[in-house]
């Protein structure tokens, strides 16, 4: 084990979770890991992946993102963010929905998309850019009710019993959406060099991801004004993870991909988020410290 993943691996039982990270300098190659191609569960990181299949269909004539789309008040996908916490219907376009999705993970505007979309969809276009252990399963309507289903007639109150978390599909890398660390880092390359569809669709990604207002995981591990971090976080029972991409303003750009998952069930550990932005930084500062002509700190 290197210095690096020494550090890295500390900073996680430190913060007491498990974490599996992946990281590398999107220009070179280069690259850090601590378990790298371990299956992972995306909860909502998967939306990045939805994004990214939106845009191709749109690329491809499929639909117009300036479509109108009508959200009556009933029938949503559960969710406590974006439409999620409106009471009135709602009329939007099909990139403002992309918008709500990215910026505060809303699952309802998530699921609109997949049905224009389709899960089929989602996962040719991870197929083909060559991410062989992701794929989506579920639909955010469809992963939230293994939830409930599996929680029992406790309800949510279940899901702070370790027993209970046990026997959740909605944790099982094997039975729900599944990703690794190191297949969201090649899509996020994919997508800064504009690999992933044409460089106007590909600006467009960038944009939403760079709009996400949680700054308490990654964007956490670098606090400069002079340095931009895009990204996406997922979270479910005990899992925290966000996936991203941090510019610094001398050309260097990597993207991260850090899962965590926590023995504590408490819905609020604040060092678990944390970490992510610490794991992220100790990676970025060994990716910077061994490229040439850049400095290892902001």
């Amino acid at each position: 084990m290197t210095r690096t993943q020494q550090q890295i691996r500390t900073a996680f039982a430190d913060a007491a979770v498990t974490g599996w990270l992946h990281a590398c300098d999107i220009d070179s190659g280069a690259e850090v890991g601590l378990h790298p191609d371990r299956p992972v569960v995306t909860a909502s990181v998967h939306k990045l992946c939805l994004l990214v299949a939106l845009h191709q269909r749109a690329a491809q004539g499929d639909f117009d993102l300036t479509e109108q789309i009508e959200v009556p008040p009933t029938g949503r996908t559960f969710g406590l963010t974006g439409l999620g916490a409106m009471l009135d219907p709602v009329r939007m376009s099909l990139r403002d929905a992309a918008y709500l999705m990215m910026s505060v993970s809303d699952n309802i505007a998530a699921d609109l998309l997949l049905e224009r979309v389709g899960l089929d969809a989602v996962n040719r276009t991870t197929a083909q850019l060559g991410l062989s252990h992701t794929l989506a399963i579920h639909t955010f309507r469809q992963l939230l009710d293994t939830l409930k289903k599996d929680a029992g007639p406790n309800g949510p109150r279940a899901l702070n019993d370790p027993h209970t978390l046990t026997r959740l599909t909605a944790l099982d890398p094997a039975r729900t959406n599944r990703s690794t660390p190191r297949d969201m880092t090649r899509l996020l390359a994919h997508i800064w060099r504009d690999e992933a569809g044409t460089p106007d669709h590909g600006a467009a990604i960038r944009r939403l991801l760079g709009l996400q207002v949680w700054p308490h995981r990654l964007a956490s591990g670098f606090p400069f004004d002079d340095v931009h971090v895009a990204g996406k976080t997922g979270s479910l029972p005990t899992l925290r993870n966000e996936v991203g991409v941090v510019e610094y303003p001398d050309g260097g750009r990597y993207a991260v991909a850090v899962f965590t998952r926590a023995a504590n069930t408490a819905a609020t550990l604040p060092a678990a988020d944390a970490v992510i932005g610490t794991a992220a930084r100790i990676a970025v500062d060994a990716l910077r410290a061994a490229g040439t002509g850049r400095r290892a700190g902001a």
